[in-house]
């Protein structure tokens, strides 16, 4: 009897209807008088040198319209060191009777690079030291191909010139052969370029604790050789220094931002770094990327908070880029399938990091990079390299640089669903509402009266295509997986 009663009651239950918490349908609230700070941060991008920018390459143009529609400021241009010929102006070092400058490789990108951005400040980057500057066990031999990849070319951790004056020479040099028609070599000879360009911010090597391995002793004795002659050729030139791959110790922070620690006259104008969110081990899949790229996000921004408490107890006036934010699955040379929805994985993490670094008051947050492809880190790119056309990436930063930036008012806003982030904007244009879905579901939301309103969407159905636009029906909006919205609420 027991038992029957039991599998009664049981079989009851399952005949009642399920009814979902009234806590799973709290709406997303917002509170425009909570004002949590005015932005200053400017979204922007990188633009490293690889063979896909060069002219005769199949998404050269389109690569290139694509940074043009963008508009935006401080885009970083980096001549990456895989690539010597492009990178490094001075292949081998002057002998008593000749020298060997050409610039046969470096000008043809960065005209192009110039056209794009114009009448918009560039962040210029030579970033690669001719090695024979530095001493090693034999000459260091790269490719007489300029479109081979050569990663073995920043050999050497010790400069044959101790004090940094030859490394200074040599940028000052290309600083004016683009800024000042040309310049006079090691022999007194005068090489005419022709160009005129405005480097309104100069960046001072890249990723120095990696490339070469470098103290940060001996980078801001090269710092502060290479900024004190190309002072002398362009005072108005601010200075980008650091840039860092691993923010990860301190001391170069600690060091670097330090004015005890450089020579009388040199600035500390801006200070750089990065961040790239990985899987957490070889075999996870994208409904795991999620967690693993979110969750370093997180971490890095705690070290943001850390840096920016030295930066303001050393150096209060220097500026903070953080000018490659992006995603990595595995290396360089990554062959796997890269699932579609990673792109908007990958977007949806630039706009939550945007958001967060916007409460902090960085300055600067640019997305890595225009650019990839198999062997150049494929899953970085914001261009499809099949087809030229800007992917989910390129589309997301299109998105928050057209509609934030510095001069905003950040106020409260809580979606009430953990996995949505919801950031309010007073803009110069009216008020509006970003939403980040950071997971691979979709996700019912529901919003307070805001019927009439704009959206304008990067998601799953997207893609390679441009912003969807739409107009808000109903108070229940249907959050694609890594979705990136943003909402202008009618006035």
């Amino acid at each position: 009897m027991y038992r029957k009663l039991k599998i009664a009651y049981c079989l009851a239950l399952v005949c009642i209807p399920f009814k979902k918490p009234a806590a799973q349908e709290k709406e997303l609230t917002i509170n425009w008088n909570q004002v949590l700070t005015v932005s200053k941060t400017v979204p922007t991008l990188q633009v490293v040198y690889n063979p896909m920018l060069r002219a005769n390459a199949p998404i050269h143009k389109a690569a290139f319209d694509a940074l043009k529609n963008m508009g935006a400021d401080y885009v970083r241009y980096v001549p990456w060191f895989p690539y010597p010929k492009a990178a490094v102006a001075a292949l081998k070092a002057p002998t008593t009777t000749e020298t060997f400058w050409d610039f046969q490789y470096a000008d043809p990108p960065l005209a192009d690079f110039m056209e794009a951005t114009k009448g918009h400040p560039p962040v210029i980057n030579f970033s690669t030291i001719p090695v024979w500057m530095f001493r090693t066990p034999a000459p260091v031999q790269y490719p007489a191909d300029p479109d081979l990849p050569f990663w073995g070319y920043n050999q050497g951790r010790e400069l044959r010139d101790s004090t940094g004056k030859e490394v200074a020479g040599y940028f000052a040099r290309i600083f004016s052969w683009y800024t000042k028609g040309g310049f006079t070599d090691e022999l007194g000879r005068f090489h005419k370029s022709g160009h005129y360009y405005k480097f309104p911010y100069w960046e001072v090597l890249n990723e120095p604790d990696l490339e070469h391995r470098m103290s940060p002793q001996l980078y801001t004795r090269i710092y502060d050789a290479v900024v004190l002659e190309l002072k002398k050729i362009a005072p108005e030139t601010k200075f980008v220094g650091i840039s860092v791959a691993l923010e990860t110790d301190p001391q170069w922070f600690e060091y670097f931002l330090n004015p005890a620690n450089h020579q009388p006259g040199v600035p500390l104008d801006g200070i750089s770094y990065h961040f790239y969110g990985r899987p957490a081990a070889a075999d996870q899949r994208i409904d795991s990327y999620q967690y693993s790229f979110f969750d370093q996000a997180n971490g890095f921004l705690d070290r943001v908070r850390y840096i920016e408490n030295i930066r303001k107890r050393l150096a209060p006036n220097t500026f903070t880029h953080i000018n490659e934010i992006g995603t990595i699955l595995e290396n360089r040379d990554y062959k796997g399938v890269i699932p579609d929805e990673y792109w908007n994985l990958s977007g949806a993490l630039f706009a939550y990091l945007f958001v967060e670094l916007s409460k902090i008051g960085i300055d600067v947050a640019g997305e890595s990079q225009l650019v990839g492809y198999p062997t150049q880190f494929p899953d970085v790119t914001m261009i499809n390299w099949k087809t030229g056309n800007p992917n989910s990436r390129y589309w997301v930063l299109k998105l928050i640089k057209d509609n934030f930036g510095p001069g905003d008012t950040l106020c409260a806003a809580n979606a009430n669903h953990p996995e949505i982030m919801a950031q309010a904007f007073i803009t110069a244009s009216g008020k509006k509402l970003l939403l980040v879905n950071k997971t691979n579901k979709e996700i019912h939301l529901k919003l307070p009266a805001m019927e009439g309103a704009t959206l304008q969407t990067v998601d799953v159905d997207t893609g390679d295509q441009p912003i969807a636009h739409a107009t808000l029906k109903t108070n229940t909006l249907q959050v694609k997986p890594f979705a990136v919205t943003v909402i202008e609420i009618k006035k």
